[in-house]
């Protein structure tokens, strides 16, 4: 049966929404102690669980196409129109469960995503000011065109 299957892959993907908010909040950890070495690793590992989740929903797309179809709806129902038209039973809740939790974690997912975000433009402010302060300072031509740092320059009084 087309639903029992759209509830095991809803379920796969509740599961891979964890992981990715596991892999986000240990990208946070990372990022706020200062361990940037790793962070490559806690980014590669964040797409990896992206790439799993783009693929679990386009196989829970096709699962809803069939349930929609047996249900006599769309083709394109969205969960929350599938829960609206279940028949008679618990398929409705079921699936209301589901688009719940599943938005739930998408909205805790958005502000851990946000919050990394703006730990990293923090994180590349500061690399830039660091560099910029070990920059030597401008140097400037003197009269006859060769170059002359600041600390260059001296005044000499000629009377003495």
């Amino acid at each position: 049966m087309a639903i029992q299957d759209l509830s095991a892959q809803l379920w796969h993907e509740r599961e891979l929404l964890d992981l990715l908010t596991f892999k986000l909040e240990e990208e946070q950890l990372l990022l706020t102690a200062g361990k940037t070495r790793w962070l490559s690793h806690a980014t590669r590992e964040v797409e990896q669980v992206l790439d799993r989740l783009a693929a679990a929903g386009l196989a829970r797309a096709v699962t809803a196409a069939v349930v929609a179809r047996e249900w006599g709806l769309p083709d394109e129902a969205t969960l929350r129109e599938l829960a609206a038209g279940a028949p008679d039973g618990p398929w409705g809740a079921i699936l209301s469960a589901h688009l719940t939790a599943m938005t739930e974690q998408t909205t805790a997912i958005r502000q851990l995503r946000d919050a990394n975000a703006q730990f990293l433009r923090a994180a590349s402010r500061s690399a830039q000011e660091t560099l910029a302060d070990g920059q030597p300072a401008a140097k400037t031509y003197d009269a006859r065109g060769r170059a002359a740092g600041a600390s260059s320059a001296r005044l000499f009084d000629r009377d003495l």
